[in-house]
């Protein structure tokens, strides 16, 4: 019998809904490439599935060890960076919105109480060879996840669902939308912000996220990086809504009144969000200006699900519905 949590479901298939756009193919691969990169992806995929669906936590080690060393030869094919290798369903590959690079995400569990997040930034390249940045991540061994801004070496993981392109003076500034499976308890949704220095090695964290103007929450210093977390069983909306130009997510109480446990977390029908605004994400305490009840959209008709899975259709008809309400009036 295969053991696995809904939520490792879940991802896999939010991955196929989630496959970014890849730059077109015809102009820079050659039939014979597209053969050779469909049988190498052909044999990825083997071991990508077996990365989650495993049945013991040696075979899916062992799976993520071998898949990694096949996906490097597979990349330092000249100009892998235009395969998109999407029968790989287990694994998020999403290309930033001005195909700068691509990132690659999946998960590796050992057992209920331990989830490892793996991943790799491929950039492209003016004459297709292979850059690639591995990302290890940190997180298990750092008690302040927040506070700091962090390399590849030290990377807080997600599986990355969303990136999104904003610039302040010329410096493009992106943020990642991502599913971290934190606990056996609860889960926990990233927004993380991903810059490259001058020598163009990517910085994880940046002064771009705000609460000043907010007056239950008001503070004057930025913070790196901002993530939610909540009850395993809830559905939690967390993502860009290009209509509105927010990052919008679901305010979350305590259901037992116990909030320092973070686990008893669940939506209460508020949105809260973020907009761009001089040169930051200001967090917007209050989306719109009515509250749903239990059993109303988005509850039953779920945007986004525990794995950052969304249906885009679904969420762009919401935000013209969105749009047509009075926003709400700005706290003073």
């Amino acid at each position: 019998m295969i053991l696995f949590s809904k939520n490792t479901i879940l991802c896999s298939l939010a991955f196929l809904l989630l496959m970014a756009y890849a730059p077109s193919l015809s102009a820079q691969l050659k039939k014979a490439q597209e053969k050779e990169f469909a049988i190498r992806e052909d044999s990825l995929k083997k071991f990508a599935n077996a990365i989650v669906f495993a049945n013991e936590p040696e075979q899916r080690f062992r799976a993520d060890s071998i898949f990694v060393r096949m996906l490097v030869r597979t990349l330092k094919l000249n100009n892998s960076f235009y395969y998109p290798l999407d029968s790989l369903q287990t694994i998020s590959k999403l290309y930033s919105p001005d195909s700068a690079f691509r990132i690659f995400t999946w998960q590796l569990k050992k057992d209920e109480l331990f989830y490892l997040q793996r991943g790799a930034i491929q950039m492209r390249t003016a004459d297709g060879s292979l850059k690639l940045i591995p990302l290890h991540d940190a997180s298990m061994f750092t008690s302040k996840p927040m506070d700091s801004l962090r390399t590849p070496n030290n990377w807080i993981g997600a599986i990355y669902y969303r990136i999104i392109l904003k610039e302040v003076n010329g410096k493009k500034i992106y943020t990642l939308l991502g599913f971290d499976d934190f606990s056996i308890e609860s889960n926990k949704k990233w927004m993380e912000i991903l810059t490259f220095n001058d020598r163009g090695e990517p910085v994880f964290g940046g002064p771009y996220i705000s609460f000043r103007e907010d007056s239950a929450k008001a503070s004057k210093q930025p913070r790196v990086r901002f993530s939610i977390e909540y009850k395993k069983e809830a559905s939690t909306t967390f993502n860009f809504d290009p209509a509105l130009d927010m990052i919008v997510y679901d305010q979350l109480i305590s259901e037992t009144e116990e909030p320092d446990k973070k686990e008893s977390y669940v939506p209460d029908g508020d949105f809260e969000g973020f907009k761009w605004k001089d040169g930051v994400w200001m967090h917007v305490p209050k989306v719109f200006d009515f509250k749903l009840q239990d059993g109303q959209f988005p509850q039953d008709q779920k945007i986004l699900d525990d794995a950052g899975g969304v249906d885009e259709q679904k969420l762009m008809e919401q935000s013209e519905k969105n749009q047509q309400k009075k926003p709400a009036a700005k706290k003073k």
